[in-house]
């Protein structure tokens, strides 16, 4: 189950999917799964991933786990480039692949086993000091840009994480507008069909 509280119990975004285009409804509904193989991501890569997505999104439902790691492994296989990068950070394919094995090969110099056989704590704990730039890496990683790699891993987990329908829902999205859009544009106001706050207490 979720980590989170909604204040938006009984609002379900996909109860709008019949007001969507073709198009778009088609691309949403493709995030529920299910999902195909992984094209980039070997299988410790996606082991450690999903440790780490539990951490950075606070989140437990394996279908939303999967998703995130599939959404990165699918913008990682892609022959697209990135829109920019800082000068002297790798390409986004090998931070990521870089980045994973530093982590690893880290956690064991440090603890002696692998970043998933750390408890939650531990794993918190390694992600906030390679945020900061300050994760104990062994020698040979000592130069490898750790803040970027963090930055960029984070950022993509919680990009994926706010476009699934699930998450929507809990938050009170409501989802594509086109081409139905808004009516009640005014402050404090909501069209019917947009989800309506629940702060009740539990």
């Amino acid at each position: 189950m979720s980590l989170q509280k909604t204040r938006y119990p009984f609002y379900d975004v996909l109860q709008e999917k019949s007001h969507w285009d073709e198009h778009t409804r088609e691309i949403v509904l493709k995030r529920l799964g299910p999902f195909t193989k992984y094209e980039f991501l070997n299988n410790y890569e996606v082991e450690i991933l999903y440790a780490i997505a539990k951490l950075v999104v606070n989140e437990e439902r394996q279908e939303i786990l999967e998703y995130l790691v599939h959404q990165l492994d699918k913008n990682l296989a892609s022959p697209i480039g990135e829109n920019q990068r800082k000068v002297g950070v790798p390409e986004q394919k090998k931070l990521i692949r870089q980045g994973l094995l530093a982590l690893n090969q880290g956690v064991r110099q440090q603890y002696g086993v692998n970043y998933v056989e750390l408890g939650s704590p531990q794993q918190l704990a390694f992600l906030n000091d390679l945020q900061k730039g300050k994760a104990t890496l062994s020698e040979e990683w000592q130069k490898f840009p750790q803040q970027d790699f963090f930055k960029k891993l984070a950022a993509d987990l919680i990009s994926a994480y706010y476009s699934h329908p699930v998450v929507w829902s809990e938050i009170g999205y409501g989802g594509p507008a086109y081409p139905r859009g808004y009516v009640r544009v005014e402050k404090g106001l909501t069209d019917p069909w947009e989800a309506k706050r629940d702060d009740r207490e539990s």
